[in-house]
């Protein structure tokens, strides 16, 4: 590989289209440009970040777009961005966030057409992500034939848990087939454990519980660098409430909607994907910021709810490694919200966090007080830059 060469990534996700472009560094992969198509499927707008200028920019791509024809649009006006970038260098390979890898993928993989019919089986596991994350691939495929793209998988991360920890209470043959508790957002915690590796190597060796504070949510307890224990199981509803998704739920009252409410499979599944967590807890919106800046009880309640099953969480994940060394919150809305950071170092107050409101108000990047018993962080993440370390990593394999 040589400075020249660069690697493109996609990040492809229900209501938003991310692209970097990156070149190779002395300390790793450097982002140039930025690419963000936020608000599908309908009134779409355009970001462009210029890392190399310092310029960003905005563009209104019109509005609205059916769910149809949106995210076919959006990557159509990525490749005529894409197509652009001769003057700076080469793609040398395209590299795709992948929702789910099932049980046959724990490392990046070149993608092949075997490997795309695979990851397309694995698509109702993960309905509101996975088409997503392979229309790129295909599309990629045409637009630039002969250019190796690589697939990352968000499930990696998780897969050297130990046993029992990855397995149901379910007929043996079940778990053989692969009905396995995978996890979800490995690349955000790729990324926090190697930040804390290069940047806080106090902590990078101990216990620590990440929080993945976003539209969807979850938390991963990492033992000196490695995924121990995650909340998320063989699909991204299981675990703590979310935006739109319901979270942990028992699994009686999915027998109990289909055989006693009338629920067909597709709209039980939309539901729980879709009309669930937040949203139907309030009954209004799924966005923390409204709830928060709401008067009405049930936006208060449904607050309360998100707090208190984080709560809950911090201690078993703390139980799996036997305590806690430390915490991250990273994540939109471990970034952006205050008040929410607020109520969840509360929660953490027995174990031996101590809110400090200066730096919590700054945005830390330690929220604690330097006497903490249980320093609490907040990292913001970058899927992209472990998208491309993992691509240049591939590529100088090969």
């Amino acid at each position: 590989m040589t400075p020249e060469n660069l690697v493109v990534t996609f990040n492809a996700g229900s209501s938003s289209l991310r692209c970097g472009v990156f070149r190779l560094a002395e300390d790793g992969p450097l982002q140039i440009r930025n690419f963000h198509i936020r608000g599908l499927p309908g009134a779409m707008v355009l970001t462009v970040r210029n890392m190399t200028e310092g310029t960003r920019t905005e563009t209104d791509l019109g509005a609205p777009h059916s769910p149809e024809t949106a995210h076919p649009e959006a990557l159509a006006h990525m490749l005529e961005r894409l197509d652009r970038l001769g003057d700076i260098g080469t793609i040398a390979a395209f590299s795709h966030r992948i929702v789910h890898g099932g049980p046959e993928y724990g490392a990046p993989v070149l993608i092949t057409d075997a490997v795309l019919e695979g990851l397309k089986k694995l698509q109702p596991l993960a309905p509101s992500h996975q088409p997503h994350n392979l229309r790129p691939i295909r599309k990629v495929a045409q637009h630039y034939p002969g250019i190796p793209q690589i697939a990352c998988f968000d499930t990696a991360f998780h897969r050297n848990q130990p046993r029992v920890a990855q397995i149901f209470g379910l007929p043996r043959d079940l778990t053989e087939k692969g009905v396995l508790r995978y996890g979800f957002h490995g690349l955000s915690y790729d990324y926090i454990a190697h930040k804390l590796e290069r940047s806080y190597p106090d902590l990078a060796q101990k216990r620590i519980i990440v929080a993945q504070l976003g539209n969807g949510v979850s938390m991963c307890a990492i033992n000196q660098g490695r995924s121990v224990a995650t909340t998320m199981g063989l699909t991204a509803l299981d675990g703590l409430p979310m935006g739109q998704r319901c979270g942990a739920l028992d699994p009686g009252v999915v027998l109990h909607l289909i055989m006693e409410g009338g629920y067909d499979p597709a709209a039980l599944r939309d539901m729980l994907y879709q009309q669930s967590g937040l949203l139907g807890v309030s009954g209004m919106t799924g966005e923390m910021n409204d709830l928060l800046a709401s008067d009405r009880p049930e936006a208060a309640e449904a607050v309360d709810f998100f707090v208190y099953h984080c709560g809950r969480m911090f201690g078993s994940l703390a139980a799996a490694m036997g305590g806690v060394d430390g915490v991250v919150l990273t994540g939109g809305m471990g970034e952006h919200i205050p008040a929410l950071r607020k109520r969840l170092i509360d929660t953490l107050a027995w174990m031996g966090a101590t809110l400090d409101d200066t730096a919590n108000a700054a945005g830390g990047p330690y929220l604690t007080t330097p006497d903490s018993r249980l320093p609490v962080l907040m990292l913001p993440t970058d899927e992209e830059r472990v998208l491309a370390r993992r691509a240049y990593g591939v590529l100088s394999s090969r």
